[in-house]
């Protein structure tokens, strides 16, 4: 523990001979000088609204248990032996007040932000939820991994667009993989390099992308090591435990209000606060007095009021799947308990952002139904959305809450064309026909192969019809460069073949019909379609070569941008005067819509592999690209162990870590900017 120096006043007895106000200025001043020989990061200060405004669970039992009447609980966080950094958030940090070098420079920085270490003022604790998992309510979850620190006052002079959506004043700071909690299961509550760095970087992308989201201030890794089977085969190998910062207004969820759910019908189970419905009111009014004041402040009434924050989240809850459907995003496991009650990007697991466009994109490879598929994210948000309404009931009345959810794909859609809009330039007018030509564009992207954030970057290279050009020289132009961005056939074979043993497939139809009960048991209709069409695409791809599949793709392309130019021709009806400032403003607004760089998977395995290899210079590198994603960097093009002569640069490895690098595959080195090598198919996350 760190010491903590007594305050001014806080001293109960007198001493002999010794004046009550010389005995004060003497205790001030002692203060005064611990406070001064603080570090930063000893400094924060707290004032943990959270444990002081909800039920605090606080019995420090140790092992894992149902904990009932409470949101949080009580806990240690477990040190790791030799925490040092890997990197840092320097805007992140910014949020509490901190520097990049006051962190970096604190002998005790990764003890303090790995858990290890607690700081003055921190009151570590789990937060207690429950979920629908894959549709299924599991009862009690909770923080099985991640602590509850404190929440920090936001330091003076924080930008007004950081605190917009964050009006409580205060940043809640986690540590994931700290240890074992109440909510740990049958888990070890640690978490290791790869995940950790994945969450991380994910987290700040997603910032940059401007997508609402939780935030990473650091990484901590450390000698403490756990055992894992990377590939569940049945191969484990000892990893080293890693430890995130996390920062958000608030890590409280849809889960949140599922601890009060009665008794499931189809699995039994229960929240383990049901009948406490005191606890649920106490919880909305303090979610909604600290995250939302204008609604508490507009509606005096609580019936209305509990309405409109429900629309509220509603509202932003659409908007995020908006963004991630325009950036390619694929969450992978969007349960109720990884769904924001901020409307915030939240819990980074196995996400991926789309290589090759494919609606059926499933990010997650323990997702074997695609229920979180990129084209289910929308539908899957709404269904969690009714669950939060359940779960919110009788507070917020049924019948108001399905009033609202009948506007839900209205507002979903008001956002998702406006950023697509924005996407293809179409600044000018709206038109009813373009909600076709966007769905035209996906289309041709699926059945070309086409790289879902390439292409898009290269739309603005399309130019607006000009008098007196060469339609036909045009034309050509931009279909090779979007040519450049589609697979190849043997791509194509690769992508569009089976998931499914041919077998497997033959029973499962025949079951389909002979016993459609049993059926629904073990498969479903939709995972069987997906099956079929891919094989339907395989035999037509069997069939045919190189050359004409790329003659093929031109035609599909050449005729999309056809009816693209017609579009942006449009766009400039009765503005001969400012025709080259409108194309202008146009280029400049798509090249702000459509990242350069996101975070490939493979991108982000360069950087994982360099780390358990001991570099951490790839991973800050990558943090540096992404921190401009809709900008070029000249000098940060490529990875950062491609040295001048083409080798690569390694730090120091310990055994284990020698063994793990020796069977790692040898890779050329690409630009962030490229689409990925073939071996980035081979990744696979769960």
């Amino acid at each position: 523990m760190a010491y903590l120096g007594r305050r001014p006043g806080s001293l109960r007895c007198l001493l002999s001979g010794v004046s009550v106000n010389r005995l004060f200025c003497a205790v001030g001043m002692e203060d005064m000088g611990l406070t001064l020989s603080r570090s930063p990061l000893e400094r924060l200060p707290f004032d943990n609204q959270a444990l002081k405004k909800l039920p605090l669970d606080t019995s420090e039992e140790a092992g894992v248990r149902q904990v009932k009447g409470a949101c949080f609980s009580r806990v240690k966080p477990q040190p790791l032996t030799g925490p040092r950094f890997v990197a840092v958030s320097p805007q992140a940090l910014a949020l509490l007040g901190l520097s990049q070098e006051e962190v970096l420079n604190d002998p005790l920085g990764p003890e303090y932000l790995s858990g290890s270490k607690v700081m003055p003022g921190s009151e570590p604790a789990a937060h207690c939820y429950c979920g629908h998992q894959f549709g299924q309510f599991a009862g009690q979850l909770g923080d099985g991994a991640a602590c509850y620190l404190g929440e920090i006052k936001v330091p003076p002079g924080q930008s007004p667009d950081l605190l917009l959506e964050n009006p409580s004043l205060r940043w809640e700071i986690q540590v994931k993989g700290a240890g074992v909690t109440p909510y740990s299961r049958q888990a070890d509550g640690r978490k290791v390099l790869r995940s950790s760095i994945r969450e991380f970087l994910c987290s700040e992308a997603m910032f940059f992308l401007g997508v609402p989201t939780t935030r990473a201030g650091s990484v901590v890794t450390s000698d403490s090591r756990v055992l894992r089977d990377i590939r569940y085969n049945g191969h484990p190998r000892h990893e080293r435990c890693s430890v995130v910062l996390r920062i958000a207004p608030t890590f409280l969820r849809f889960g949140s209000f599922e601890i009060f759910k009665q008794a499931d019908e189809s699995t039994g189970r229960q929240g383990p606060s049901y009948g406490r419905d005191e606890i649920r009111r106490q919880m909305m009014d303090y979610v909604i007095e600290n995250f939302y004041p204008e609604i508490q402040e507009t509606f005096p009434d609580h019936v209305e009021r509990n309405v409109a924050f429900f629309r509220e989240v509603m509202v932003r809850t659409a908007r995020l799947v908006a963004q991630w459907q325009c950036v390619g995003f694929c969450h992978g496991v969007l349960n109720t308990d990884n769904m924001s009650i901020l409307g915030l990007t939240l819990d980074y697991g196995p996400y991926g952002f789309m290589d090759r466009f494919d609606p059926d994109f499933i990010c997650n490879a323990s997702d074997n139904s695609g229920r979180y598929s990129y084209q289910a994210q929308p539908a899957i948000c709404r269904w969690n959305l009714v669950k939060l309404a359940e779960a919110l009931a009788p507070e917020l009345p049924p019948e108001r809450a399905e009033a609202v959810m009948d506007e839900y794909m209205d507002v979903y859609n008001r956002f998702y064309l406006g950023n697509m809009r924005r996407k293809l330039g179409l600044l000018k007018k709206e038109e009813p026909e373009d909600e076709i030509l966007i769905t035209e564009l996906l289309q041709t992207m699926h059945n070309t192969g086409a790289d879902f954030t390439n292409t898009f970057r290269s739309l603005s290279q399309i130019s607006c019809p000009n008098e007196g050009e060469n339609e036909e020289d045009i034309l050509g132009q931009a279909t090779q460069l979007l040519l450049e961005q589609c697979a190849s056939l043997e791509e194509l074979k690769a992508a569009n073949k089976p998931t499914m043993d041919p077998r497997e497939l033959a029973m499962l139809l025949s079951l389909a019909q002979t016993n459609p009960a049993l059926f629904q048991m073990i498969s479903d209709r939709m995972t069987i379609a997906r099956q079929l069409d891919k094989l339907s695409k395989l035999k037509d791809l069997m069939e045919s070569s190189q050359e004409e599949l790329k003659v093929k793709q031109a035609k599909d392309w050449t005729a999309w941008i056809t009816r693209y130019r017609k579009r942006l021709g449009r766009e400039l009806e009765g503005l001969s005067d400012a025709v080259q400032a409108v194309q202008d403003d146009r280029v400049k607004a798509m090249d702000n819509a459509n990242p350069r760089v996101v975070l490939r998977n493979y991108i982000a395995q360069n950087a994982i592999e360099a780390a358990e290899n001991g570099d951490f210079s790839e991973v800050q590198r990558v943090l540096m690209v992404l921190e401009k994603p809709f900008s070029s960097q000249p000098g940060l093009e490529l990875p950062t162990w491609v040295s001048k002569h083409g080798g690569t640069e390694e730090g120091e490895r310990d055994e284990a870590e020698e063994q793990s690098a020796s069977s790692s595959t040898v890779r050329s080195a690409l630009p962030y900017d490229s689409k990925p090598p073939a071996w980035a198919q081979e990744i696979c996350v769960t």
